[in-house]
Parts: structure tokens; C-alpha cells; sequence
């Protein structure tokens, strides 16, 4: 059945009622007065945080992004690439890159996504502190990764402008680290609302949205840690 509305509060809306123009203050009140006949007064609340559902138009954006990026990196590594065929085996620099940070640095940043990866588990849950450990956990291991990436380019003995493979080296490996600094960011926010309470089992729609983009870019690190640091060691 239809809900009935009071007479009295239709009336007030009606022009030539005899209550004169309606105003903006006074529509609002009719319309507040206006409740159907045995239901209580519908309550306003703080928005929520997130769209309800796990792919919601959001996560399509994120695709489209993550999309978008990953053909920018494929042109990078392909002029990677190109360079270093057409140059000859001399365009590499004497001292080939070292094991010694990028390693663990590689398995630093699978951790963080294993982290990430299990956040995104306790939010479909509805587990509050796995979400906040997972996240946290991903925003720490990340933040180790930035600290060893830059501490390696301090330790090369060449610089952007030195030759080719200088400028492809920071070109590719400072593309990657800008994409961490953002995700480090997304990370950030996520675990300050997971701590608020923002998420839970059916709207986790930004949990997912941000554990998208923190997976893609550790996949584009094991491209980049393939291309950068293994293949010169196999020509």
C-alpha cells in the first residue's frame, strides 16, 4: 500500500492554499512535516565512506588506470630495451647492478602485497584488525622499499645525464618509485579509515580500489627488477 500523507502537509504545499508563497524555510518544513501516517521521522546521519559492493565504478576506474599506466611502462622498458640492443655490449656501464639491495628490496615489496593482500581478507570478513595489521604492515614494508631504492641511487656511480643507460636507469626506476610514493599515500588513508571504522563487509569498495593499485605496482617492480637487474647479467 501506498503511504498516506497528512492532509495538513499536503495542503501546506499546494499554491493558493492560503498560506502564501512558499518559501524556501517554510517548503522545507511542509516537506519535514510530511511523513506518511505511522512511520517515524527518517533519521539524516554522516555520509558513509565508499560505494557498497566490491567492483563498483571506482574499481572500473582503477582497471582503466592500471591499464593506462602499465602501457607506459611497457614503452619505457621497450626504449629499455631497444637502447641496449641497438648500442652494443658496451652501453652497459662496467659495474652491472647489484643483487645486494635490489634483492631484498624485491622481497620486501612481495611482502607488503602478501600484507595488503591480507587486509583486503579482513575486510571481506568484516575483521577490523586484520584489515588495520594488514595495511600497516603494507605501509611499513613500503616505506623500507623507498629508503633502500633511494639509498641505491646514491650508491650508483653514474648519474641521469651521464649517458643512455644512466637516464633509462632513473627514468624507469624513479617512474616506479613515484607510483610507490602514491600508493604509500592510498595506503596512509585507508588505514586511517579502517582505524575510524569506515569499512566493513559490504562497503569495502576503497579497500579493494587501493590494494588494485598497490598489487600493480609491485607486478611492474618484478618487470622492472627483470629487465634492470637480471638481463644485463645473461648477455
Amino acid at each position: 500500500m501506498r503511504p498516506v500523507l497528512g492532509w495538513r502537509s499536503l495542503s501546506a504545499c499546494l499554491p493558493g492554499s492560503g498560506h502564501g508563497p512558499i518559501s524556501a524555510r517554510s517548503g522545507s518544513r511542509a516537506m519535514r512535516d510530511a511523513v506518511p501516517v505511522g512511520e517515524a521521522p527518517l533519521q539524516i546521519g554522516s555520509l558513509a565512506v565508499g560505494s557498497i559492493a566490491r567492483r563498483a565504478s571506482g574499481w572500473w576506474g582503477m582497471v582503466t588506470l592500471v591499464a593506462t599506466e602499465a602501457v607506459l611502462f611497457s614503452y619505457l622498458l621497450f626504449s629499455y630495451f631497444y637502447l641496449a640492443t641497438q648500442s652494443g655490449p658496451n652501453w652497459y656501464p662496467a659495474e652491472l647492478p647489484s643483487f645486494t639491495l635490489s634483492a631484498p628490496s624485491t622481497a620486501i615489496l612481495i611482502a607488503s602485497s602478501i600484507a595488503v593482500w591480507f587486509a583486503e581478507k579482513g575486510a571481506e570478513t568484516g575483521s577490523r584488525g586484520r584489515l588495520v595489521a594488514g595495511l600497516l604492515v603494507g605501509l611499513l614494508l613500503g616505506t623500507i622499499f623507498v629508503g633502500l631504492q633511494l639509498k641505491e641511487w646514491l650508491n650508483k656511480p653514474f648519474t641521469l645525464s651521464a649517458h643512455s643507460y644512466g637516464s633509462m636507469y632513473f627514468t624507469v626506476t624513479g617512474f616506479h618509485l613515484a607510483h610507490v610514493v602514491v600508493g604509500l599515500v592510498i595506503l596512509a588513508v585507508l588505514t586511517v579509515w579502517s582505524t575510524l571504522g569506515y569499512f566493513d563487509r559490504q562497503r569495502m569498495a576503497p579497500v579493494a580500489i587501493g590494494a588494485l593499485y598497490w598489487h600493480f605496482v609491485d607486478a611492474v617492480w618484478l618487470a622492472v627488477f627483470f629487465s634492470l637487474y637480471i638481463t644485463p647479467h645473461l648477455r
